[in-house]
């Protein structure tokens, strides 16, 4: 299928299915690739990892933050 052809049949469908066909490819074209998310994820794992490190921040046991965690949702 061309461009031409989605084009025309996208402009045949109802107002209301054109518009959340616009709202799902702008967001497309706002979300992050692949490869941007994983630098991110990359510079916050180091940002973590030297706050760990210098000591600003504490590390909490995965079971305690389980316990809280299951405390909030009941």
């Amino acid at each position: 299928m061309n461009l031409q052809r989605i084009e025309d049949e996208a402009l045949h469908l109802p107002k209301e299915e054109r518009a959340q066909l616009i709202q799902r490819l702008v967001l497309s074209l706002e979300s992050p690739s692949e490869e941007e998310l994983k630098s991110d994820w990359l510079l916050e794992a180091r940002r973590r990892a030297e706050e760990l490190d210098n000591g600003s921040v504490q590390a909490v046991p995965g079971a305690d933050v389980m316990t809280k965690a299951r405390a909030l949702i009941k």
